[in-house]
């Protein structure tokens, strides 16, 4: 199942998926910052989507100066 399109992943998965802390993605999924929904009260994330969104993020960031050093 792991890399299937549909996958779906629970908080901790997440968190240890994006390096970043359980509080953290928690805070993202709350404030609608990340793709992700509830299920039986807790928050899930379907594994593409996650995908499309670090992709996004990744090319927002433009560099702001051609002579980097």
């Amino acid at each position: 199942m792991a890399g299937s399109k549909g996958e779906i992943l629970t908080l901790d998965e997440v968190a240890v998926f994006l390096k970043a802390g359980k509080r953290t993605v928690y805070r993202l999924a709350q404030n609608g910052e990340i793709p992700a929904f509830k299920l039986g009260g807790t928050w899930r994330f379907r594994r593409s989507e996650l995908d499309s969104w670090i992709d996004a993020k990744s090319n927002q960031r433009k560099p702001s100066d051609k002579g980097q050093r």
